[in-house]
């Protein structure tokens, strides 16, 4: 359990340095570079699984051809370039930790909604009353006087956990019978070529930006793929999905942390009183199924699975 409190940590004050890499570098240039680390980080990590008996000799979840793997490994990897770049565009205006660490959150919610409305999954009840108490902390946290004032970066944020949502439920519907850090390793390769493509199309790259902020591409890049994304795995081996899910939780909780100690974040009472509706919401969202039917959430797409990215 403390290496899932850990990888959430990781992730959370992962926002931190997206935050801090805003200051000298353009969005499309800071994704090119963490990817490119964060694929580096998770060629270890296939190295080592390579070698076990069990996946030599293709006893694991990876089952599809390699044409099949390489066409989903693609697809997850553009629709994660898509929420990523939003993600970074939102930090990019916002410049708030915090802020973004909980709107992004919000995908934990639209998970379930997705599976509702597109592949016709049950919802329960405890679901829907987890949305509504989502969208009240959003209200607070975002409209503080009429919808006119909700900004370009809430917005982007809230666009991007859409996204993050989507890309939670392609990979549960397409990409379960292949091995998790395969897909994993493809779709950030996938990601990282893209977005070297769109920062020199754009005219974006530029080094001495980057030196200014290599510890944050550092850690955003190795800290949040290399070393959390390992945490998660080992962790997860020894806690059930459901509680997994509901320990990295806590990586909106750490954003707030983050974003206080370490770039002297304050908000307002009514914006703290938001954040801390839409966690009771991804709380609710991910309730242990040891309900009565009728108040049972649907098994989040994600369980034993969550590979969003920070």
């Amino acid at each position: 359990m403390a290496a899932l409190v850990l990888t959430a940590m990781i992730w959370g004050f992962a926002f931190v340095s997206q935050v801090s890499g805003m200051n000298s570098m353009s969005p499309f240039f800071f994704n090119a570079t963490r990817f490119t680390l964060g694929t580096i980080s998770l060629i270890p990590i296939l190295l080592v699984r390579s070698k076990r008996p069990e996946t030599a000799a293709g006893n694991t979840a990876s089952h599809g051809s390699p044409r099949h793997t390489i066409l989903i490994a693609m697809l997850c990897g553009v629709v994660l370039f898509t929420a990523s770049t939003l993600q970074q565009y939102g930090i990019l205006y916002g410049k708030s930790a915090g802020r973004a660490g909980f709107l992004t959150a919000l995908y934990i919610v639209i998970v379930p909604l997705l599976a509702f409305v597109f592949l016709r999954r049950r919802i329960g009840v405890l679901t829907v009353a987890a949305v509504a108490i989502a969208v009240a902390g959003f209200y607070l946290l975002c409209i503080t006087d009429g919808f006119g004032s909700m900004t370009m970066a809430d917005g982007l944020l809230v666009a991007s956990a859409l996204l993050f949502a989507v890309h939670i439920l392609v990979i549960d519907e397409l990409g379960s019978s292949i091995d998790p850090i395969v897909l994993s390793f493809g779709q950030f390769l996938t990601t990282t070529i893209i977005s070297w493509i769109c920062s020199l199309a754009t005219g974006a790259v530029d080094w001495a930006g980057a030196g200014q902020a290599w510890i944050a591409v550092l850690y955003a890049g190795i800290g949040s793929v290399g070393i959390a994304y390992t945490l998660q795995v080992v962790g997860q081996q020894w806690v059930p999905p459901t509680r997994a899910s509901l320990i990295m939780s806590l990586e909106s909780f750490f954003s707030v942390i983050g974003g206080a100690l370490l770039l002297g974040e304050i908000m307002t009472p009514r914006a703290y009183l938001g954040c801390a509706l839409i966690f009771l919401g991804t709380l609710l969202a991910q309730a242990p199924a040891k309900l009565p039917a009728f108040l049972r959430p649907t098994t989040s797409p994600s369980d034993g699975r969550s590979s969003r990215y920070r």
